[in-house]
Parts: C-alpha cells; structure tokens; sequence
C-alpha cells in the first residue's frame, strides 16, 4: 500500500492547530496553528497550506461530549470541513477528538515541561494527535 499524506486541523474558534502526517510510519508532526476569528480561518492560508503539502486527505477534529454526542463545536468543526472540501476540492475526513487536548498537554510537557506548552503548540500537538487517532482507526 502506498503512503497518504495527511494534513490534520485541530478546530477552534480562535486558533486552529496544523500537523502533517504520512500512513507509512502512521505519525505526524506539528506545523503549528493559524489565528480565526470567530472560527474563520484566513482561507488564502488554508489553502497555501494545502498547496505546500499536498494531501490526500485532510482530517478535521471533531469535538465530542465525553458521552460522545454533538456539541455546538462539533457542528462547527463540521462546517469547517465542508468548507475546506468546496473550495479546495479536497478529501475530507473527521475524527473523533474527545482527549486530544489533554494529550497534547501531556506530551508537550513530556518533551519540554511548563515551556512548551504555548495555546499555538498546543493546538498544533492536538492536530497531530488527531492524525494518529485517524491512522489508528484506519487499521483497526
């Protein structure tokens, strides 16, 4: 099976976290995140973004209530999916988010404690996690 390159959103209404990841080693790493107002990104650097990495899929982080329904974010995060999918004419995915966060927290601490952890890092860490739940699920 050939690699899929992956780039990953961690969605949110202030900042949006960005990693790229690849399914031959099923990881992904930080790019770092973009600033939104009011969850709109600046659409000119989404799209820079898709034209450096070019993806075969673009997976988006669904927020979820831990009991796993929706939430206002998650119709949101949604949207921004659909969005990104009728402008740039790419494949989208979603994957469930639910601890990416905390997990982000986690491992930034790990590699750098109390310094590492910047919103932007955070964000971006997230966006990783949610690649690597997405490759996780894909072989399960």
């Amino acid at each position: 099976m050939s690699s899929i390159t992956v780039l990953g959103f961690d969605y949110g209404t202030k900042s949006i976290g960005i990693a790229i990841g690849q399914s031959l080693t099923g990881t992904g790493n930080p790019i770092g995140s973009i600033k939104a107002v009011d969850g709109i990104p600046k659409w000119e650097e989404i799209g820079m973004l898709i034209e450096e990495w070019q993806p075969d899929i673009v997976v988006v982080g669904l927020p979820l209530n831990m009991d796993g329904t929706e939430q206002e974010m998650t119709q949101r995060a949604k949207k921004f999916a659909n969005r990104i999918k009728g402008r740039f004419g790419v494949k989208i995915a979603t994957q469930d988010e639910r601890l990416t966060t905390a997990d982000a927290k986690a491992r930034l601490f790990e590699l750098g404690g109390y310094k590492a952890l910047t919103k932007g890092q955070v964000d971006a860490m997230s966006a990783v996690l949610i690649i690597e739940s997405y490759f996780e699920n894909l072989y399960d």
